[in-house]
């Protein structure tokens, strides 16, 4: 099992940045993939950024590039997410996710283990 704990979030003004972190421990693998999903109010959770331990491979939606950098400290087994230039739209919980092996996915149900989230409101 792997066990991820986000932190980070909170309530800023549009156009601030905050920092996510995403700590895992438990069955971690140094070929894994690690991803930032969010839920918007009332919507369906959505890819947002990826990063491949072993390569450092990233991958972003269109919509975060640009503003979003993912981040992963390979000692501290913490992955991060800069996010700056923060819109209200980006208002959501966010929710890291890993999967134990070296491929990118950007939809949901390829990752098998998830962290409880973390709230982000911005505010206009």
């Amino acid at each position: 099992q792997v066990q991820l704990v986000e932190s980070g979030g909170g309530l800023v003004q549009a156009g601030a940045s905050l920092r996510l972190a995403c700590a895992a421990s438990g069955r971690t693998s140094s070929n894994s993939v690690m991803g930032w999903f969010r839920q918007p109010p009332g919507k369906e959770r959505e890819f947002v950024a990826a990063i491949s331990y072993s390569t450092g491979k990233t991958y972003y939606v269109d919509s975060v590039k640009g503003r979003f950098t993912i981040s992963r400290d390979n000692s501290k087994n913490t992955m991060y997410l800069q996010m700056n230039s923060l819109k209200p739209e980006d208002t959501a919980v966010y929710f890291c996710a890993a999967r134990l092996d070296s491929l990118i996915y950007t939809r949901v149900n390829e990752y098998p283990y998830w962290g409880q989230g973390t709230q982000v409101t911005v505010s206009s």
